[in-house]
């Protein structure tokens, strides 16, 4: 179980993205080292991912894993399991764009994208991701784009108006 706020106590699911062998060569010798970069989430809106780095794989899951649980995100899913609106956001050189999509249709996405999405629960949502194929700047990206989304009442109190002028079209505030 881990705490969010230190007053909500969730259960979270791990998802291992990537482990990746890395090696310094020095004039004597190679030196190995491994980074693994992990994504864990409530599947209800509450996601965070980490990278750790050490000697020993095991050691380098077990950090990510730590890293990914102290940098937890609530994300606004609405019914139905998608997201309120369109969103596009870029980190480094990864570009990905989410939108909603009916009910019914699943996720489509592709590769670390596609991690995130079912680690925050989501379950109708289309992503394309463009530019670099990093998997640790598309994951940043994504959550990037998550963290941008706005509700109904989060836009109301932003602009100081009721929900209904906004859910009317009316502007004249």
């Amino acid at each position: 179980m881990t705490v969010l706020n230190k007053k909500i106590k969730l259960e979270l699911k791990e998802k291992l993205v990537m482990v990746n062998r890395v090696c310094k060569v020095t004039k004597g010798r190679r030196y190995f080292s491994f980074t693994a970069l992990v994504i864990k989430g409530d599947e209800n809106g509450v996601v965070g991912y980490g990278l750790g780095k050490a000697k020993e794989a095991q050691d380098a899951i077990y950090k990510a894993a730590e890293k990914a649980k102290n940098k937890l995100l609530k994300i606004n899913i609405i019914k139905g399991g998608t997201i309120p609106h369109e969103q596009e956001a870029k980190y480094c050189g990864a570009r990905v764009f989410i939108c909603p999509v009916p009910e019914g249709t699943g996720i489509i996405a592709g590769g670390a994208v596609r991690s995130v999405l079912e680690a925050v629960g989501l379950t109708n949502v289309l992503s394309k991701s463009k530019g670099s194929s990093n998997k640790i700047n598309c994951i940043k990206a994504t959550i990037l784009a998550l963290s941008k989304l706005r509700t109904v009442n989060t836009i109301a109190l932003e602009r100081g108006i009721s929900i209904s002028k906004i859910l009317n079209g009316s502007d004249n505030y």
